[in-house]
């Protein structure tokens, strides 16, 4: 059996003409029809009904199975309680129809927003073709304005047009205020900055990773976790590491004209490495706090420090050799005690786990 299955999906059936709904039958479509034109010639949906009409009769003449129209009618306002409401209706047609045969559905629609009903009607039925039927000279208009309410709905996609959009406007504005307030510096600049930047956060999707960072931080404060605090101390750190790093730089290449490349190298580690070293123990210190706090410490935890404390003495030994501050001898030991500081610090806390042992992580309740 072919049910032919006109959709409003805003209810103007209903709201305009009284009709109740769905409409089963020819000659009720048809009532349903005349009724909405007469009350709104203007209105697309009686274009449907009339549609609908027309292929129920084509059909019927080309078919040799029995044909059936009936209009099913959604509700004004959200699209998905509209949807349910024209999904309720089907059941009610599909409920009414006696037939042992297997009923298979053309739908009929004015345009896209009501073809979004498809999938609802398809977890119904099975569906052999949808027909829209608009007016020739309405329907590229209708298709763009049913895109672009489907775009402003979108808040992923709304931002990503209408944020640079916005700022493209308003450099003119921007740039009058300036000239009246006499404000100096290029406006035109300034908002293609602004725009540069944002295509770019867009194009590498850092809004997503600064909405993690965000949540992280906001979490670690209600938390009252150790790392965040030493997470900044770590970065401070290291900023004066890097400064202190090319100033002692500066201070050879006054002293000793040009270096060579490995000597610069060697003269920003020298310089930095305890800095750096500082802030790596910083970090894991905090770290291995908050591990004991939360009650998943473990004794090999403590070997960062350590490790830490053992390359950076070692870094610094070799890029003062490359500079000629050291001596062969100094650099060798200093490779000595850095490979015996990391072996014994992983001995004893091995030993200091295997027969102490470590926290056991605590499940909230």
């Amino acid at each position: 059996m072919l049910l032919v299955l006109c959709v409003d999906l805003d209810d103007d059936i209903g709201r305009k003409t009284g009709v109740e709904t769905p409409v089963v039958g020819r000659n009720a479509v048809e009532e349903a029809a005349i009724a909405l034109a007469t009350a709104d010639p203007e209105d697309s949906d009686s274009n449907v009904l009339f549609e609908g009409i027309h292929l129920h009769d084509e059909l019927l003449a080309e078919s040799t199975e029995s044909v059936e129209v009936a209009a099913v009618t959604g509700t004004e306002g959200s699209d998905v309680v509209a949807n349910r409401a024209v999904g309720e209706e089907i059941d009610t047609v599909l409920a009414g129809l006696t037939t042992g045969e297997d009923i298979r559905a053309i739908v009929v629609t004015d345009g896209a927003q009501d073809e979004s009903v498809v999938p609802v009607i398809r977890s119904r039925i099975a569906i052999d073709g949808v027909r829209r039927v608009v007016v020739r000279q309405a329907e590229d208009l209708e298709s763009m304005y049913y895109t672009i309410k489907q775009v402003l709905n979108d808040p992923e996609t709304r931002g990503t047009i209408l944020v640079p959009l916005g700022i493209l406007l308003l450099i003119y504005p921007l740039a009058v205020l300036a000239d009246v307030l006499g404000m100096p510096g290029d406006v035109f600049g300034v908002a293609s900055g602004l725009l540069g930047l944002y295509l770019l956060s867009r194009g590498l999707g850092l809004g997503e990773w600064l909405d993690v960072a965000v949540d992280r931080v906001r979490s670690g404060l209600y938390a009252g976790r150790v790392t965040l605090v030493t997470y900044v101390v770590a970065l401070t750190l290291l900023v004066i590491g890097g400064v202190s790093g090319f100033e002692m730089l500066n201070s050879i290449r006054e002293g000793t004209g040009v270096l060579g490349a490995g000597e610069a190298v060697a003269a920003v580690v020298a310089g930095s490495i305890h800095w750096l070293a500082a802030a790596g123990i910083t970090s894991s210190l905090g770290q291995v706090t908050d591990e004991y706090l939360a009650g998943a410490f473990r004794w090999r935890y403590l070997n960062a420090p350590f490790y830490i404390l053992a390359i950076a003495g070692v870094t610094h030994a070799v890029s003062m050799y490359v500079l000629g501050h050291v001596t062969l001898s100094y650099l060798a030991m200093m490779l000595t005690a850095g490979t015996l500081l990391g072996l014994f610090s992983t001995l004893a806390f091995a030993i200091a786990e295997s027969r102490i042992g470590g926290s056991e992580p605590r499940v909230s309740t």
